[in-house]
């Protein structure tokens, strides 16, 4: 929904950056894909890919890759290129307004103004990205895909960057979908979370009740996984055993069962559909529901 900020969770391999590229078109030309993603009312995939560039990519959904070093061509200046992306894709915006744009995005991410007329390999890595997040900001879009925003960043410019996209999107009742790793930073940011294995959804629903109290075991496994100072060594940090599954091999019952420690007989051949438990959905044979 409009206004929403979700947050994406899940290990590396779940699908998380896909869910990205299926929003954004960047899919490889020979990928199947099925289903729909309703962007405000209009099923985003069935429109024309060229219409989708033109009037969509930038000036209303936008996405902080994950990874910045291959972001910019290394051979122009950032300024060049970031007046470029908004000049192209609108025109009623001119140098003096684009530079005034960037300029307000540097100061916000806490970039040196010289940063404009830099290349992109005189930039640190850290700099790099905070570039990369301006330019997903620049065109005000309606909705704002961050695939983990905050890689290569030391502390203090994960708290600054976490901020602003804070107070620039959902602050601003922009939406926002959140990829990441780190679940202490979607607690903070997101009002709903989505915990996300092997390309399918294990829970969804309200940040608060799923970082409470989780439903799904997959959701329990990762929160159990975080460290908690607060603690000490009265918590034990946990890990969920075993591996991924192949998805390049057809999965029969929950994909999450060869690796759940309250897996039945059932879970084993039987897919578990979403259902709606304590105002939530989850994919558990264990729970009841509508």
């Amino acid at each position: 929904m409009k206004g929403d900020s979700l947050g994406v969770i899940g290990e590396t391999g779940s699908g998380k950056t896909t869910i990205a590229n299926a929003i954004m078109r960047s899919l490889p030309e020979n990928a199947e894909f099925f289903g729909n993603i309703f962007f405000n009312n209009k099923d985003i995939l069935r429109i024309n890919l060229e219409t989708y560039r033109r009037e969509i990519r930038w000036k209303k959904i936008s996405v902080i890759p994950q990874y910045s070093m291959n972001a910019f061509n290394p051979i122009k200046r950032v300024g060049e290129q970031l007046v470029k992306i908004m000049m192209e894709n609108d025109s009623n915006i001119d140098i003096s307004k684009a530079s005034e744009r960037i300029f307000y995005l540097f100061n916000q991410l806490n970039l040196p103004p010289e940063i404009y007329k830099k290349y992109p390999d005189e930039l640190s890595g850290g700099q790099r990205q905070r570039v990369v997040i301006a330019s997903a900001l620049l065109l005000d879009p309606e909705l704002v895909i961050a695939d983990e925003p905050t890689t290569a960043l030391d502390v203090i410019n994960q708290a600054r960057v976490v901020s602003l996209i804070k107070r620039e999107i959902v602050d601003k009742r922009k939406t926002l979908i959140y990829i990441t790793h780190d679940i202490a930073v979607v607690a903070g940011i997101a009002k709903k979370v989505m915990t996300l294995y092997a390309g399918e959804i294990m829970e969804f629903g309200d940040s608060r009740k799923i970082f409470k109290e989780p439903l799904h075991p997959y959701s329990k496994g990762l929160l159990a996984s975080v460290p908690d100072i607060r603690l000490g060594k009265t918590k034990k940090l946990q890990y969920i055993p075993g591996d991924s599954p192949d998805l390049s091999k057809e999965i029969k019952g929950c994909p999450f069962a060869p690796r759940c420690p309250v897996a039945m007989d059932k879970c084993k051949v039987e897919r578990p559909r979403l259902r709606y438990v304590d105002g939530r959905l989850v994919a558990c044979h264990l729970m009841g529901g509508e």
